[in-house]
């Protein structure tokens, strides 16, 4: 591990938890690597063995989704000690990406007067995410809250729409409660509406998706996600 060199330079992103590095030659091959930086604010001892839980957990849930055959990066090596994970850089582009195209492309016809009626969401992008329901909903079968559902943590691998990649399972944890599940979908939900406006049909897919997976875990967990949009209704309102 001493002798990878991870500079400032690679960053590619950073968050209230870690930073993300690219390196562009690890061992032959480019490579994300995931630092859990230290918190200053915590007691030493307590951040280091409070880290290293994290970093564990991670591990532990990215492996537990690959049995369960949902495609994830591969882990190259971890070093508890620095809280580092190397793993795979995928090739392709977030799912986020992939609709800001279609959105754009979309944009484009309509200003040259092209199929002005057509503003809906394309049988790819429905059948995405209709992909997308079916892992999330193979994922909470198996116990695994994601904990940070967006588009942006979402990737498919060289831009193909069956080849979809989970990732970024830092605040994953194990639970067999339907709110857990609910929340899960929710942040999702949010997000995808934040991001990508009328996007409601595309949810509504990923419900479908979800449902063929388990119909009775399926069932209860939309209802709490009805409780749980209610109280969100609820919270915007008071502000």
């Amino acid at each position: 591990m001493s002798s990878v060199q991870i500079s400032e330079e690679q960053i590619i992103s950073q968050g209230a938890e870690g930073r993300v590095y690219l390196l562009n030659d690890y061992f032959g091959k480019k490579c994300i690597v995931k630092e859990r930086f230290s918190k200053k604010y915590r007691h030493p001892i307590l951040d280091n063995k409070l880290t290293k839980q994290r970093l564990i957990r991670e591990i532990k849930n990215i492996a537990k989704c690959r049995q369960q055959g949902i495609e994830t990066p591969s882990i190259y090596n971890i070093d508890k000690t620095k809280g580092l994970i190397f793993m795979e850089y995928i090739e392709g582009c977030s799912v986020k990406h992939y609709l800001r195209q279609f959105e754009n492309n979309n944009n484009n016809n309509d200003n040259m007067n092209v199929d002005h009626n057509n503003k809906g969401w394309n049988d790819n992008c429905l059948e995405l995410f209709q992909h997308i329901g079916k892992l999330i909903g193979l994922m909470h079968k198996n116990k695994i809250i994601h904990g940070d559902l967006t588009t942006s943590n979402i990737m498919l691998r060289n831009e193909k729409i069956n080849h979809i990649v989970m990732i970024d399972f830092g605040l994953s944890f194990i639970t067999t409660l339907d709110e857990d599940k609910a929340v899960d979908l929710y942040v999702l939900e949010r997000a995808l509406l934040s991001t990508h406006p009328n996007s409601e049909q595309l949810f509504t897919e990923l419900l479908k998706g979800y449902q063929q997976v388990d119909n009775v875990q399926s069932k209860t967990v939309i209802k709490k996600l009805e409780q749980v949009r209610l109280r969100g209704r609820k919270k915007s309102m008071v502000g």
